[in-house]
C-alpha cells in the first residue's frame, strides 16, 4: 500500500504505522512525490486535500496530523454506519479517520484544561467518548473494519492481516490477605474495631483465620491457578509493594516472608508487574525503589506496570514509567467507569504529544474492572456478567484484544463479594475458553 501526503510529520508516521500493523501484512509506505503516486499501479491512498483520479482511495485531510502543539479543537460528532465519527470531510470515507484516530489514541483531550476528580485523575465525564456515548465501544477498531471494507471495494485483490480475538486476564494485588501476615498490631486493632462496631461475625472470622481454622477470605490464588490451567490462559499479576502502609497503600509489606513467597510463586509461573503505590505516584525515586524491590523478590526484570487506583496523568506519569524501565503499561482505562478510555481494543505505543514523538512504551488498554462495576456502577453479579458479555462480544466482533482487571479479594470467599467469583468462572469457562 502506497500513501501520498503533502508533508510527512511524526503524527502522520505514527498513525499510519498503527493502521499498517492493524490491517495490513506489509507496512504502508508514505510518499510526498505526487508524480510517483499518480503513476504507481499499486493500491494507493491519497491523503491530501485534492483528489487526483478514480484509481486511488481518497481521504481528505484535516489539519491535525500536519500541525504541532496542543490546542482546543472544534469536534462535532455525526452518525456513520450506526457508529459515531468526527472530523467530517469528503472522500471515499466521509471523515478524516487518521486524524480522528490520532486524537483518541494520543489522548489529546487529556492535555487540555480540565478539572481532575477526587483522586487527581482525568475524569471520564470530561471525555468525548462519554459525552457522545461511545465509551463502551472500541470505536477505533470499528473504524478500522470499515476502512478495510471500503478499501476492498476499491482494490478487491488487496491482502489484509487476519487478526484474531485475544484475551488477557490481569490481577491487582492491593491486599494480598485480609487477616494473615499483617502483624499483631493491625489484627488487634481490626478486631477491636469490629467488636466496638458490633460486627461480631467479622471478629470471629478473623480469629478463626488466624488460628488456621478457616481460609483467608482474600486467598484466591490456588483457585485462580486451576482456572487458568483449565482455560489455557496466561495472566499478569501486578503487586503493590509499598514498604510503608498508609493511606491507599494497605498491602502487606514486601519485608514479610509470606509476601515474598507469594511474589516468588507467581513470578515462577505467571507474568508479574509493578502496581506503583499511591505514595510513589508523586515520587520518582520511590517508584524506582519499589520496582527494584519487586525485581529482587521476583528474581526477574520488571517491565510491566499498572497504576494503583488507575492514577496517572499525561505526559508526566508515562514519562516516569519510561525512565524507570517500564516497557508495557496496563493503566489505560478509567477508575470510575468501565469502557474504552482510548476507544480501542488493541495495544498501541504511546505518543508523547508535548515532545511530538512516538515512544517505546506499549499501552495495553483494559475495558472492565471489577471495582468499577461493584463500587462505582453499583452492579450486581448478574449485571456484571451482562457487562462482561457486552465487551466480549463487541471485541470479538472486531478481532480485538480484551483485557480485564480483577482483584484477589473479589475472587476469594469474602461474603461482601458473594457471586462475583462464580461470574468470573462462568465467563472464562463458557465464553472466553471456547474462543481461545
Amino acid at each position: 500500500m502506497l500513501l501520498y501526503a503533502q508533508h510527512i510529520t511524526p503524527r502522520l508516521e505514527y498513525i499510519i504505522d498503527f493502521f499498517g500493523k492493524e490491517l495490513f501484512i506489509d507496512p504502508i509506505r508514505i510518499t510526498t512525490d505526487k508524480n510517483e503516486f499518480i503513476s504507481s499501479a499499486r493500491p494507493k491512498i491519497n491523503y491530501s486535500d485534492t483528489e487526483f483520479s478514480n484509481e486511488e482511495f481518497f481521504l481528505q485531510t484535516t489539519p491535525l496530523l500536519f500541525e504541532a502543539g496542543i490546542r482546543p479543537l472544534p469536534i462535532h460528532c455525526f452518525e456513520l454506519n450506526y457508529s459515531k465519527a468526527f472530523f467530517h470531510t469528503s472522500g471515499d470515507i466521509p471523515f478524516d479517520i487518521f486524524a480522528a484516530t490520532f486524537y483518541l489514541l494520543s489522548r489529546y483531550e487529556e492535555y487540555l484544561s480540565h478539572e481532575k476528580d477526587q483522586y487527581s485523575r482525568f475524569p471520564h465525564t470530561a471525555s468525548l467518548a462519554y459525552r457522545e456515548n461511545f465509551l463502551q465501544i472500541p470505536l477505533v477498531n470499528v473504524w478500522a473494519q470499515e476502512l478495510k471494507k471500503s478499501l476492498l471495494k476499491k482494490f478487491p485483490d488487496l491482502l489484509f492481516h487476519q487478526g484474531a480475538f485475544s484475551f488477557i486476564p490481569t490481577y491487582d494485588i492491593d491486599t494480598a490477605y485480609s487477616y494473615l501476615h499483617k502483624g499483631w498490631k493491625r489484627n488487634l486493632g481490626g478486631t477491636v474495631r469490629s467488636i466496638l462496631g458490633g460486627d461480631w461475625t467479622t471478629a470471629k472470622e478473623r480469629i478463626r483465620v488466624l488460628r488456621g481454622k478457616q481460609e483467608d477470605p482474600h486467598d484466591s490464588y490456588e483457585w485462580l491457578d486451576s482456572l487458568h490451567l483449565y482455560c489455557r490462559v496466561k495472566p499478569y499479576y501486578f503487586f503493590l509493594v509499598a514498604t510503608e502502609q498508609r493511606g491507599y497503600d494497605k498491602n502487606i509489606s514486601p519485608n514479610q516472608p509470606a509476601m515474598q513467597e507469594l511474589i516468588e510463586y507467581h513470578a515462577g509461573r505467571n507474568r508479574v508487574g509493578i502496581h506503583p503505590s499511591w505514595q510513589s505516584g508523586d515520587d520518582k525515586k520511590l517508584l524506582k525503589e519499589e520496582i527494584e524491590w519487586l525485581e529482587y523478590i521476583a528474581g526477574t526484570k520488571i517491565e510491566h506496570s499498572r497504576q494503583h487506583y488507575i492514577r496517572f496523568n499525561l505526559p508526566g506519569t508515562y514519562r516516569t514509567l519510561i525512565d524507570s524501565g517500564i516497557k508495557k503499561d496496563f493503566s489505560m482505562g478509567y477508575g470510575g467507569i468501565n469502557g474504552f478510555r482510548a476507544s480501542v481494543a488493541s495495544s498501541f505505543y504511546w505518543y508523547d504529544l508535548e515532545k511530538e514523538e512516538k515512544t517505546g512504551l506499549q499501552v495495553f488498554p483494559f475495558c472492565f474492572m471489577d471495582a468499577n462495576s461493584y463500587y462505582e456502577q453499583k452492579y450486581s453479579p448478574r449485571q456484571a456478567m451482562d457487562e462482561l458479555l457486552h465487551y466480549y462480544r463487541i471485541i470479538r466482533k472486531v478481532n480485538g484484544l480484551m483485557i480485564t482487571i480483577w482483584h484477589n479479594n473479589f475472587l476469594g470467599t469474602d461474603k461482601t463479594f458473594a457471586g462475583w467469583r462464580e461470574v468470573y468462572e462462568v465467563f472464562l469457562k463458557e465464553e472466553v475458553f471456547w474462543d481461545m
